[in-house]
């Protein structure tokens, strides 16, 4: 199993998430984070640090974000092959027009 990070990310870009995970597998674009479900070992760490509750196990994921499950797994997979974008420290939040922070 792995985690996944959802809709609540996109354009809201915390990376809190990043500095607590044990195996560095986030990755990330301009608009969010991206968890490799291959790196992944479900410690289940990221989850409390998301700001937007955006990280759910994926048996967790809300019916309306099922697909962001593939997407982490593409997204995070093409960015590794570009060997640009592996995250591993946080950094300043991205919070734009889309973001919606509890």
């Amino acid at each position: 199993m792995t985690h996944t990070v959802c809709e609540p990310c996109n354009d809201c870009k915390y990376t809190d998430c990043v500095a607590v995970c044990p195996v560095e597998c986030f990755y990330q674009d301009d608009m969010m984070l991206y968890i490799d479900p291959n790196d992944c070992i479900d410690c289940e760490a990221c989850v409390p640090e998301c700001p937007v509750e955006a990280i759910f196990a994926e048996a967790n994921v809300p019916s309306q974000w099922t697909s962001w499950t593939a997407l982490n797994a593409e997204k995070s997979a093409a960015i590794k092959a570009s060997g640009d974008g592996h995250i591993t420290e946080k950094q300043d939040a991205k919070e734009g027009p889309g973001c919606k922070k509890k």
